[in-house]
Parts: structure tokens; sequence; C-alpha cells
């Protein structure tokens, strides 16, 4: 298929933030779009005037059964699947010391394992046709971690840029692509409704306490546009190429920049340890110099 030609995406998420702009980016670039969410009722009426190019599915992305239901569905309506969007998380804040288990695991389930399930699911469809683009929606967090109070989120988006990385090498002799999306912060729901924000100890305050209030009560909201963010994503995607990953957002470029120098500096500086691990090396070899102060 030509980059020109009308694409079939399948996205979850749907129904609010970075889905909802990229249901609407896709279909205003004229392709066709299965926009899936919990509840697709509302999301149905908004999009009637698109006709028979959208179909609106109901999925819980934690039921891999769901998904291989809904990815059968839309090949069912449209006879193929070119761009699959994993977009459905979200986060709540705690600390990890008082952070209730059942909370954590279940972000894991939606952040993570719901990613699985609708990338396993698509994945025979994608290799039978021989090509086909895989977006895994990360953060920034996902790439440089170490937000207070986000374990679970930014533990699952690790998770998700490590299966994404062995997925592209799996898939590629397939034509298929991946690629990670690593936002900063953007004007959708994900630190407003989507968020519960847990009770924080008063030892956390200056951690988990000062990220919740950058986040959730800076009055200047956040810089980015989802719009133009998804109209990003559509134009990069029908590329011949794509980057194996995304930032998106001035703190997003800016961080992914300062993280890749620091990481090269400090290998750099322990290579020489890093080999003397090795038999046949020379050993023991001094360690680096620690900074003043």
């Amino acid at each position: 298929m030509s980059a020109q030609e009308s694409q079939v995406w399948f996205i979850t998420g749907s129904s609010r933030g970075f889905g909802r702009a990229l249901v609407d980016a896709a279909l205003e670039a004229g392709d066709r779009v299965v926009a899936t969410a919990r509840r697709p009722e509302a999301l149905a009426a908004d999009l009637a005037g698109y006709g028979d190019r959208v179909l609106p599915l109901a999925l819980d992305v934690t039921d891999p059964d769901a998904a291989r239901a809904a990815v059968e569905a839309a090949v069912a309506r449209f006879g193929r699947l070119d761009v699959l969007v994993n977009n459905a998380g979200y986060a709540n804040v705690s600390p990890v010391e008082t952070g209730a288990d059942g909370d954590f695991r279940a972000q894991f389930e939606t952040n993570f394992w719901g990613v699985y399930h609708v990338t396993k699911a698509a994945l025979p469809v994608l290799r039978r046709q021989g090509a086909g683009t895989v977006v895994q929606f990360s953060s920034i967090g996902g790439r440089v971690g170490g937000s207070p109070g986000i374990a679970s989120y930014q533990a699952a988006k690790f998770a998700v840029d490590g299966f994404s990385r062995v997925l592209a090498a799996e898939t590629a002799p397939f034509g298929v692509r991946v690629m990670v999306v690593e936002p900063s912060g953007f004007a959708t729901d994900w630190a407003g409704s989507s968020m519960t924000v847990h009770d924080v100890p008063d030892a956390y305050d200056a951690t988990v306490g000062a990220m919740n209030r950058l986040m959730r009560q800076n009055t200047a909201g956040a810089a980015g546009d989802p719009r133009r963010a998804a109209e990003i994503i559509v134009r990069t995607v029908r590329r011949g190429e794509v980057p194996g990953h995304l930032p998106l957002g001035v703190n997003a470029a800016t961080m992914a920049l300062d993280h890749a120098h620091r990481r090269l500096a400090e290998a750099s500086a322990w290579a020489e340890v890093s080999r003397s691990a090795d038999f046949g090396e020379p050993y023991p070899v001094p360690l680096p110099s620690q900074a003043a102060g």
C-alpha cells in the first residue's frame, strides 16, 4: 500500500485525549478508523458524520478475548489493519511505600498487559499482510524515569519500551514497523479526571507531593497540543520509514537529549571497568574518580 492510499487505523482509548485526537486526525487525512473505548456510545454519536469510514467498538484492553474479537471485527469491516495504536492508559498517584498493591497491579494491567493483548491479537493480521505499523504510546518518563508518585505507570512504560524493541526485531522481516511515542505534558485528561491521587504522607510531600502539585495544580496548563501531536503521528506513519522512538513536546525533546548525553558520559566513564569483568581482560582496573563534594 502506498503512503497516499487510505489506511485503516485501530486505536485504543479513543474516547478522549490523544486517542480522540488521533481518531480525528486520521479521519481528516482520509483514512478509516476503528475507534475503541470502554464506552464508545458518545464517540459513535460524535463521529456519525464520517459514515462507514469509522467503526466504534467497545474494548477493555485487559481482556485478551475482547482484544481478539475487536481485531476480528475490524478486519471483517475493513479487510485489513494498517496502523495499530496502543494508546489506552492511565496513572494514579501514590508513594511506592504506601500505595495499594491492587491499584499498582490494576494500572499495570491496562498500561502494559493491555498493550500486550491488543498487539498480540493484531500480529497475525499484520504478518499475513506483510505490512503494518504498531504505534505504542509511552511517555518521556518511560525513557528517563524518576517521576515520584507514578511508579506503576512508569514501570509499565519501561516494560512497553522493552517489549516494543523485541517486537520490532521479531516483526521487521514481515514488513511490520514499530514506533514508540514519548510525549511530555499535553493538554489531555491524563493528569486530570483520569488520575486518582491517593493520600500522600508528610514524609513524601517533598517528592510525591511536589510532583503532584506540579502536574495537577499548574494553572498555566500543559504546553502540548494533542491535535498537533496527532497530526505529526499521522504524517510520520505515512512515511516510508518511522523512528523507533518519537519524543513529542519541548520538554520531551530536551529531556531525551539530556538523558542520552548523561548515559553516554556514564557509560564512557565506566567502560574500562565494565570490560574488566570478562576473562582475558586486564583486572583489576581503577574505578573512575568521584566528583568532588
